[in-house]
């Protein structure tokens, strides 16, 4: 893989109110991150379109992005014209993650079933042709399991996306299966642990899958399109501090594992400034990652990374 300029991202869940809003948005594009992210769940966070589309309006150079739009949420055509839309009209600053959904009480809550880890794959591999197709501006006509579409009978797809061919699609997953559709149709692929198939969460069982195993599925699976691919981590921790191994046994408290398993984990970023810059650098060496996206509790104290890293 050709070695891609580092980039990072903030990841938040919103605002209690407009101004706060406005406030954390342009403070992330102050402090240099690329790309502000939202989620897409049910609970504890404002609705991600519109909120991606707001602070595309505050900003001049930030782009935005889901992380991801769960497919049974939404039809793939509604999401389709929705991410045209805000790529529109942001100049071509958006970025689209999509996932297969995971999280089986948001489904209970809202009563749509949870469907097996298979159909919800399929289904969203449908989709994502489906979201393809439109992006082109020609007439969709697509014959699957799951979904059916015909322009002819009333659908024009307006607008097209500003970016060509289309705009980055993030696609995240630790199985296999995930990985694949991921190397084969994603721009932005997001190296995660594999999620439960109770949808109560991530595996912890999937630790036992190194990275290297993960890289070698999207080898496999992307061909010649490798060495375009970008390869992405959302973090679930930054700590910035002097002893990075009490700080990886504070956080075992939060992530279960050894010390040392932690502390080797692309997933969690510890130690000094100069000690996290030093293994981000190893990462993309070994593994390819390049994009970074931190929880936004985070985005203070590892601005000096990002504005070390970022040119580089």
């Amino acid at each position: 893989m050709s070695k891609k300029q580092f980039r990072f991202g903030v990841t938040s869940i919103g605002a209690p109110t407009a101004k706060m809003w406005k406030e954390k948005v342009t403070r992330t594009e102050e402090l240099g991150y690329s790309t502000l992210l939202i989620p897409d769940h049910f609970i504890e966070q404002i609705a991600t379109i519109p909120a991606l589309m707001s602070a595309a309006s505050l900003t001049s150079s930030l782009r935005v992005g889901s992380i991801v739009c769960s497919n049974d949420f939404r039809h793939p055509i509604l999401l389709a014209k929705e991410a045209a839309t805000i790529d529109m009209l942001s100049g071509g600053r958006f970025e689209l993650g999509i996932g297969a959904g995971w999280l089986k009480s948001e489904y209970d809550a809202i009563g749509i079933p949870f469907d097996t880890p298979g159909t919800r794959v399929a289904r969203l591999e449908e989709a994502v042709q489906v979201i393809k197709s439109y992006f082109k501006g020609d007439q969709v006509i697509f014959e699957g399991k799951y979904y059916q579409i015909n322009s002819e009978k009333g659908l024009e797809s307006i607008p097209v996306p500003v970016q060509k061919p289309h705009p980055p699609i993030l696609i995240g997953g630790g199985g296999k299966r995930m990985l694949t559709l991921a190397a084969r149709e994603a721009d932005i692929i997001g190296l995660a642990l594999r999620t439960s198939a109770l949808g109560t969460g991530p595996d912890p069982a999937d630790i036992a899958t190194t990275i290297n195993q993960k890289i070698e599925w999207i080898k496999q699976a992307a061909g010649n399109r490798y060495n375009d691919l970008e390869i992405h981590i959302q973090t679930w921790a930054v700590m910035i501090t002097d002893d990075r191994e009490s700080s990886a046994k504070l956080l075992g408290k939060q992530f279960p594992l050894p010390p040392e398993i932690l502390l080797n984990l692309p997933y969690l970023l510890i130690g000094s400034a100069d000690e996290i810059i030093e293994q981000i650098e190893k990462y993309r060496e070994s593994y390819g990652i390049s994009y970074y996206s931190i929880f936004e509790q985070y985005q203070e104290d590892f601005a000096p990374v990002v504005a070390y890293l970022s040119s580089k």
